[in-house]
């Protein structure tokens, strides 16, 4: 089987700071790193080419960093990476990501299986993969917490919360991982000495046959026009006293504020 994995590079959200008086974001520094919905995707590519054989390509998208953190997919047992590092496709949302990811899958050429995470962690929008699939023309499943493939076909157990459903489609097809599906490996210290000797080639958007209109964000179809975190008011009100009726009056006041 040939595997493609599409991954996307993102600021560690455990590390972002928050200004108090602005409550913007502050993202200065802090680390990047690989969603965890992608690392279910990748170990399930792995898992599979395990069982069936094949080869598992890494495609990521992130900035100049990301040769850094793509070590870590090769580790986990991707046979090579394609990199989209160009600065012309930052900021495309949704949209931008799904035409620069469908068209290096094009040009990758020969694949079963396309496997992704069901959301990022930095935007979480989940219309990529419905995004990729329209661009190929391929079907997909999404919302994915056990997969199997017998022969030809790929049969996939949906979580639609309130129930499951099992489908079954012809490969290739398009694949949307949630947490349930695996627990992603840790790759021992020899599997990333190995790593950084596997093939890695990087892409720009001439090499995809994208004009600089067609991504980035010019191109992008939604405009963010802020990002702040919630507005946090104290009540800074102590209650001292004896337990019981500390908690009396907790309760009280939680009450007259209708949170309980």
């Amino acid at each position: 089987m040939d595997l493609i994995v599409c991954m996307k590079q993102v600021v560690d959200l455990q590390q972002i700071r928050i200004k108090r008086d602005t409550r913007e974001p502050v993202v200065e520094g802090a680390p990047f790193v690989f969603g965890q919905f992608e690392k279910n995707a990748l170990e399930e590519a792995v898992r599979l080419k395990e069982k069936h054989g094949g080869k598992v390509t890494a495609l990521a998208l992130g900035n100049a960093k990301l040769k850094d953190l793509i070590i870590e997919a090769l580790a986990m047992g991707a046979d090579e990476a394609v990199l989209l590092t160009d600065p012309a496709f930052a900021g495309g949302g949704s949209a931008g990501t799904a035409l620069a990811l469908a068209a290096a899958i094009r040009k990758i050429g020969k694949f079963d299986l396309v496997l992704m995470g069901e959301g990022s962690a930095d935007n979480y929008s989940g219309q990529v993969i419905g995004r990729v699939a329209e661009l190929l023309d391929l079907p997909q499943i999404t919302y994915v917490r056990e997969l199997t493939v017998d022969g030809s076909r790929v049969r996939a157990t949906r979580d639609l919360e309130d129930a499951l459903e099992v489908v079954e489609a012809d490969l290739p097809v398009i694949v949307s991982a949630t947490s349930e599906l695996n627990t992603p490996r840790l790759p021992p210290l020899t599997a990333i000495l190995k790593a950084s000797k596997k093939p890695m080639v990087t892409w720009t958007p001439a090499d995809l046959g994208l004009a600089p209109d067609k991504i980035g964000a010019g191109a992008a179809v939604v405009k963010t026009l802020s990002n702040l975190a919630p507005e946090q008011e104290r009540k800074q009100i102590l209650f001292e006293g004896e337990v019981d009726k500390a908690v009396d009056e907790l309760v009280k006041a939680l009450q007259k504020e209708g949170v309980v």
